[in-house]
């Protein structure tokens, strides 16, 4: 399955991958859970993930070509 990568501010510091091709990824759970074994400094940093411009709360299933986003904190105003 191909995943399209988009992180922002510190966040895209760490991970500048922009496409993934994960077979053993199903939803953002294991999603989540690879991001955090491959770029341990992501432990340290709260983050949202969004999937195709729909920021999730609880886990979701990706399938190839979702667009996952990886965003720090933020405020509005």
């Amino acid at each position: 399955m191909e995943i399209e990568v988009i992180s922002f501010g510190k966040i895209a510091e760490l991970i500048t991958t922009k496409k993934l091709i994960l077979d053993f990824i199903l939803d953002t759970d294991d999603f989540k859970k690879y991001l955090e074994e491959t770029y341990p400094e992501l432990n340290n940093i709260k983050y949202k993930l969004a999937v195709d411009k729909q920021i999730v709360q609880t886990n979701c299933k990706l399938k190839d070509g979702s667009v996952v986003a990886i965003m720090p904190p933020f405020s509005g105003g």
